[in-house]
């Protein structure tokens, strides 16, 4: 444990004196007095139960502030203090005891202050979870071969009428592009671009190499078929429970022979964890948007066959990069918007009600008339989606793909 305690120390300030402590008004004194007694017990010899109740203190208070009201008027100084409430658990935690147990509870905490607080000291917590994940063991060879078999049960890939496909171009220069596709705002899907990423090379991502860089990390998982059913929800669970549970289908059916299906949907997986982010490159393209690198929202998508994003649209140009397996997408233009009949609710009035594949009829007699493109999508390759541009999308089979939505 000398030896793990020793690397986290190396990344913490060397004294107290060195270790910041500085918040807005926003922030109950009350709340800083107990900050700073959990500062003085990791420099001064408490016992770990003393140093996880200070900690624990902590984090109760801040997590009702975060989930009082909507996320976005949480005041970020909220998001600061429980990041340091996850920070100053991990220490406990990894102070005195090396069970593999709480090593990863030590991670989950990490992923929990990634996920709902904020960055401090440099990203301390992506360093401590970095060390944390390097002591827990990796994927088994069993796995390795069921995850195989998984990746082969593949659906029938739809053939797709030429006059109804999106057109392909490969390697297009900038100008071509700017010109042909962003400028009047056209779907196209770029091949050639992304074949030197790592994920597609040097680390393929097989089920058993996810398990080996992500698997112990939390992370948010969509349940249920489509977000606008009423069933659907959302949980917090490991990269490893989740393959567990809705890639390789160990979680029990319902009593009506079901399974749930579940999608780990636009998640910034790669700011989580950047090993992953080393495995992907940002599309030269996206150079000729307006804003900064640090502009573009990187989001994955990842989950088994069946999977479906209903029909929708975004408000910025997005780059759907496909890595592992295939996908079925249907565009409409903005055009036609009045013919897909969006939902009248202001939180869904981006998504249409009709189902895409199994259209009412007499609810929408206006559908079949919207003219539209498809494709399927294939590892490698690349769709640019217009701003504003309504799409659906069905994974074919256990699919992974890797959004960069633009200005």
């Amino acid at each position: 444990m000398a030896r793990l305690w020793s690397q986290i120390s190396s990344v913490l300030p060397p004294d107290e004196g060195k270790f910041p402590l500085q918040f807005s008004d926003s922030v109950d004194q009350s709340v800083v007095d107990v900050l700073r007694q959990c500062r003085q017990q990791l420099y001064t010899d408490r016992t770990t139960a003393c140093r996880l109740l200070h900690a624990q203190i902590i984090l109760d208070i801040s997590w009702e502030k975060l989930n009082t009201g909507t996320w976005r008027d949480v005041d970020k100084e909220w998001r600061r203090v429980y990041s340091y409430g996850c920070l100053f658990k991990v220490a406990a935690l990894c102070r005195e005891e090396s069970a593999e147990e709480t090593i990863r509870q030590a991670v989950r905490t990490c992923d929990m202050g990634l996920l709902m607080g904020a960055a401090i000291m440099d990203d301390v917590l992506q360093a401590l979870v970095r060390i944390l994940n390097k002591e827990l063991p990796k994927g088994s060879t069993e796995e390795a071969v069921r995850a195989k078999r998984v990746k082969l049960e593949c659906a029938s890939i739809p053939v797709i009428p030429e006059n109804l496909s999106v057109p392909r171009i490969n390697c297009p220069s900038l100008e071509t592009f700017r010109r042909n596709y962003l400028l009047p705002l056209k779907p196209v899907v770029l091949e050639g671009i992304i074949d030197h990423w790592p994920a597609l090379n040097e680390h393929p991502w097989s089920i058993e190499y996810l398990r080996s860089a992500a698997g112990c990390r939390t992370v948010p998982v969509e349940v249920g078929s489509r977000y606008t059913d009423e069933s659907w929800s959302q949980t917090l669970l490991t990269v490893n429970e989740f393959i567990d549970r809705f890639i390789l289908n160990k979680n029990e059916a319902s009593s009506g022979g079901e399974r749930d299906s579940g999608y780990l949907a636009q998640h910034q997986l790669f700011d989580q964890i950047p090993e992953l982010k080393e495995d992907i490159r940002l599309p030269d393209y996206c150079c000729l948007g307006e804003g900064d690198e640090d502009d573009i929202t990187v989001n994955a998508w990842f989950g088994p066959g069946g999977t479906v994003s209903p029909l929708h649209q975004d408000p910025q140009q997005n780059f759907l990069a496909q890595v592992v397996g295939s996908k079925y997408i249907r565009l409409y233009s903005p055009d036609d918007t009045d013919k897909l009949y969006p939902h009248p609710s202001p939180l869904l009035h981006n998504t249409s009600q009709v189902e895409v594949e199994n259209p009412d009829g007499l609810r929408f007699p206006e559908f079949s008339r919207a003219p539209y493109l498809e494709c399927v999508l294939r590892p490698g390759d690349v769709l640019f989606i217009p701003v504003q541009h309504w799409h659906y999308v069905r994974a074919l089979e256990l699919s992974f793909s890797v959004s960069f939505w633009w200005s």
